[in-house]
């Protein structure tokens, strides 16, 4: 990893942008909606370090080497990050390509190798972040306190909170209906974990651009992992890095249903044809099993 990815809160904070122009306008759009407060500035007051004194991020844009130069040290002396718009070793940090969805905020960088490649890479994913993920995560913020409460032990939680990013409530908030989604929210936590196990077999040759939507989110949501060795390394990489792996040698039967009885979430990647002898095993033992 070449450069470090980081995200400032912005509510009650200040972004300066020093400079005019298109480029010095595409940067104050990146901030439309957004809670900061925008200071743009041009000429002189771009010279001074008391302009950008109290603010978070600092963006300088223009054509003149001198003015680029100038507002950038100025920006510095006030303890302030700077990203000097198209030159990459004179900033403190680059801007990625952005996927605003509110409170969920998706971004791609190059280290300003090639911004062209982050927009791509953006439009890529773009359609896997839906519109109502802001809402979602807005809905798990109001009600992280009393997730906390109910669910002290970091395991339960976590296993709660995966459900919900998928469940009833989650759809709710998804299509905009607030009120529902935090009744929803409120049943579910009453419930408490209670999870029921399942087995998903991903077929994992690859390419990983292949995956289905499905598919993704099932890796994502993995607790237990199993690879057939020939795997494609993309996709297997796919999976959360905590997701705990188990090689297929200890993968039998009699393990994936006890795995499934502790309401575990199991995906099993293969690249050959699923065993039907292990699909009726499980069967056997009521382990609810997809293959995606």
């Amino acid at each position: 990893m070449d450069s470090f990815p980081a995200y400032f809160p912005l509510a009650g904070r200040k972004v300066v942008i020093a400079g005019s122009g298109e480029a010095a306008d595409n940067k104050a759009r990146l901030f439309d909606g957004s809670p900061a407060t925008l200071v743009r500035v041009d000429g002189h007051a771009a010279f001074l370090p008391g302009t950008y004194a109290g603010a978070v991020l600092a963006f300088v844009a223009g054509d003149d080497e001198v003015f680029l130069q100038s507002a950038a040290s100025a920006a510095r002396a006030a303890r302030v990050l700077v990203n000097v718009v198209d030159r990459p070793t004179m900033s403190d940090f680059n801007t990625p390509a952005v996927i605003d969805r509110g409170e969920v905020v998706a971004a791609v960088g190059t280290g300003g190798a090639s911004p062209t490649l982050a927009t791509k890479l953006r439009n890529d994913i773009e359609a896997q972040v839906p519109e109502g993920s802001g809402r979602v995560a807005a809905l798990l913020r109001k009600f992280q306190d009393e997730v906390r409460g109910a669910l002290p032990a970091m395991h339960e939680r976590r296993a709660f909170l995966r459900d919900a990013v998928a469940g009833e409530a989650a759809q709710a908030a998804m299509a905009g209906d607030m009120e529902k989604a935090g009744q929803l929210f409120r049943q579910a936590l009453a419930k408490g974990v209670g999870r029921e196990g399942k087995v998903r077999f991903i077929a994992g040759k690859g390419p990983s651009d292949l995956l289905t939507l499905r598919a993704l989110r099932a890796l994502g949501a993995a607790d237990v992992l199993i690879a057939d060795e020939a795997a494609d390394p993309d996709i297997v990489n796919m999976a959360r890095r905590d997701v705990h792996r188990l090689d297929p040698a200890q993968a039998g039967a009699e393990t994936l249903v006890t795995l499934a009885q502790e309401g575990k979430q199991i995906v099993r990647l293969i690249v050959a044809p699923v065993d039907p002898a292990l699909v009726q095993a499980l069967g056997a033992a009521s382990v609810s099993v997809e293959v995606i």
